[in-house]
Order: C-alpha cells, then sequence, then structure tokens
C-alpha cells in the first residue's frame, strides 16, 4: 500500500485543515497559502492523482466536486465572482 497523501492525512485529521464543507465523498478546506483573497481546496475523499487518474466510474464523483465548488462558493458569497481550476497533478 502506498504512503498516505497530504490531502488524505488532513481528511484523516491527522493534519490540521480549516474545514469549509464536508460530505460523504469531498471536503473543502482553506488554502494554507491561499493565491486569492478566498482560496479553498475541493478534495475528493476517494484519492485521485490529477484528472489524469480518473476513470469511468468517477463520472458521478467529478460532478459532485463541481457542484460543490459551486455550493460552497455561493455559500462564501462568492456569486459567480470565483474560477474553478482542476490540478491535473
Amino acid at each position: 500500500m502506498s504512503e498516505p497523501t497530504l490531502f488524505t492525512r488532513i481528511i484523516e485529521g491527522e493534519i490540521p485543515g480549516d474545514f469549509v464543507h464536508r460530505d460523504d465523498q469531498c471536503v473543502v478546506i482553506r488554502d494554507i497559502n491561499p493565491q486569492a483573497p478566498v482560496h479553498l481546496l475541493v478534495i475528493p475523499v476517494k484519492p485521485l492523482v490529477g484528472i489524469q487518474g480518473a476513470e469511468d466510474d468517477d463520472r458521478s464523483l467529478l460532478g459532485h466536486l463541481m457542484l460543490t465548488a459551486k455550493f460552497v462558493a455561493q455559500k462564501e458569497g462568492l456569486g459567480s465572482g470565483y474560477r474553478l481550476v482542476v490540478n491535473a497533478g
């Protein structure tokens, strides 16, 4: 078994994170080194190595991540004034 990633360790509570949202498929945390006034990371609970690590079975998860980003942006009062970047690894 491979070593847990930084994000896995945050999700499991081994490393502290500033959680904005949590559900059974993903978490949203505030970036510790923000590049914008509001910089949030949407992280799937299922480890994916970038978008290239996604498989056909992950379609529902990927859609959930996008809709969660939209939901959290609205909750944070960002309206349509945000951009969504997919980390490709």
